[in-house]
This record gives structure tokens, sequence and C-alpha cells, in this order.
């Protein structure tokens, strides 16, 4: 699998774990979002049918050089996930004719875990709350 650096391989990861929200008193990955690198942002909706959907809202200088990237701007790059297990959510994105599989987990309220996978190559990484 081709990560294409971390500016992208975590904008794919981040959206790839996407699901409903938890019930009121746990936390939800509904918001906007960074890579703790700040290289990228997102936000996160509830996209209907009791899953989320993912945008890439903005990227920074360096990031938005990378033209396959620059394309998803403003783009939904994943939509709708589905629970797994407590605070987890699986899911996949498509991405320039690949399909990544992810798990997201919250660590907390301000923080996400997010390990995806295309065959063996796996990437972890986290993103914080907005």
């Amino acid at each position: 699998m081709i990560f294409f650096g971390r500016r992208l391989g975590a904008a794919l990861l981040v959206v790839a774990g996407l699901a409903t929200p938890l019930s009121a008193s746990a936390p939800t990955p509904v918001g906007d979002w960074q890579i703790s690198t700040g290289e990228s942002r997102f936000e996160i909706t509830n996209c209907g049918d009791g899953t989320l959907c993912a945008k890439l809202t903005w990227l920074d200088a360096e990031a938005s050089q990378d033209e396959t990237l620059a394309s998803y701007l403003g783009d939904y790059v994943m939509e709708g996930a589905t629970p797994a297990a407590a605070n987890t959510w699986t899911g996949a994105v498509n991405y320039d004719g690949d399909v990544f599989s992810g798990k997201l987990t919250m660590v907390d309220e301000d923080t996400l875990s997010i390990q995806g996978c295309k065959a063996i190559f796996c990437k972890s990484m986290e993103l914080e709350r907005i």
C-alpha cells in the first residue's frame, strides 16, 4: 500500500473509521478535527442512516502542494461507517482507486486514535479536536 506521506495517510485513516456517535454521555467524533501535526483538518458530521461522514476542509501550505491530496479538499473522503465496539468504529475510504480499512477509537473527548490498513501494511496516528 502506498501511504501518501503523513499528510495523506493521516487524512485517509481519520475518515476510515467514522460512524454513529456514542450515547449522549460518551464522547462523539462529530466535530472539527486536525491531524496532531496540524497539516490537515476535517469536519465530521452525521450523514444519515446512523453513519458519519468526513470532509477534508483544510490543508496547510505544504500539504496543498500534493495535487492528489489537494483534489480532495472540500470533498467527502468518507461517507458512512459503523460502530464496532464501545468507543470504536470501522469503515472504508476510497482514495485514488484504492480502498483502505480503518479503526477509529475515541481516547477521550478531544483525542481520536486511528489505525488504518491495506493488506498487511498498517499505520497509526492521533487527531485532536479543534
